[in-house]
């Protein structure tokens, strides 16, 4: 019975509608930024022996963020193959196990994506932001451009950083990353070894088409938030005439804004 108890208070704290589960998800958000920025500061530290023990203690959050949600889950084989908890469990396991600790880490950036891609918190953002539910679609677009640059730079961070004198933080990472997926490429910083080439042939060849539909979808998104007045349907291509749910005529501003 206790366990029952204890097993609904999680419950509510991640799918509850109370002040307490959002503040709780707050909370979430603020760790996994945090998360993110430890990530990127800890490069200007590599090898201290501090970092070790940090990375354990963001590993232990992850795991029972982890445990915590599968134990509440009501399809629990469905929960384990969802494509973001597998990153969230690799990334766990790349920050508790030394051993692949420093090749995977770049994977606990992903975290805050999952976060904000949940509809409670995405509900809550637009109850609390107005901001936030004007520009949405953007916000979450700057967010998947953000995650997809740490993504690549820290790839390249965690490959390089022992072999390459001229990647020593991740701010060199970053450096080579944008101006490789920008195509200007000024070649004072190239990767070494077979796995570097491999690295910016990945960057090039997917990175670059990747990173320029992100900043179109960014500065000019897919779809504008118009309601319909028929049927209630709020998401639409930008150059709408019919509602493509009901088929009423739409007056959508030509600049998309509403």
């Amino acid at each position: 019975m206790e366990e029952l108890r204890l097993k609904g208070r999680i419950a509510a704290l991640y799918e509850g509608k109370s002040e307490t589960a959002e503040r709780f998800r707050y909370g979430l958000l603020i760790a996994d930024v945090a998360t993110v920025l430890f990530l990127v500061v800890v490069t200007y530290y590599h090898g201290e022996p501090w970092v070790r023990w940090a990375d354990f203690a963001f590993g232990v959050y992850l795991a029972a963020d982890y445990l915590a949600r599968f134990w509440i889950a009501s399809r629990k084989g469905a929960f384990v193959l969802n494509l973001l908890n597998i990153a969230d469990l690799i990334a766990m396991l790349s920050l508790i196990i030394p051993i692949v600790g420093g090749t995977l880490s770049f994977l606990r950036s992903l975290r805050i994506l999952r976060v904000l891609r949940t509809y409670r918190v995405q509900k809550t953002l637009r109850e609390d932001f107005p901001l936030f539910k004007e520009h949405e679609d953007v916000i979450l677009s700057a967010v998947n451009l953000v995650i997809f640059l740490f993504i690549m730079t820290e790839l390249v961070f965690v490959t390089q950083v022992n072999i390459n004198p001229q990647v020593e933080n991740f701010l060199d990472a970053m450096y080579f990353t944008v101006t490789t997926l920008t195509t200007t490429g000024f070649g004072d910083i190239t990767l070494k070894g077979e796995h570097g080439r491999l690295i910016s042939i990945i960057i090039m060849v997917f990175g670059v088409s990747l990173f320029l539909r992100l900043i179109q979808t960014l500065f000019r998104p897919s779809k504008v938030r118009y309601t319909c007045e028929d049927c209630g349907l709020f998401l639409h291509e930008s150059d709408a005439v019919h509602c493509k749910h009901c088929g009423a005529v739409l007056h959508i501003p030509s600049d998309g804004h509403v």
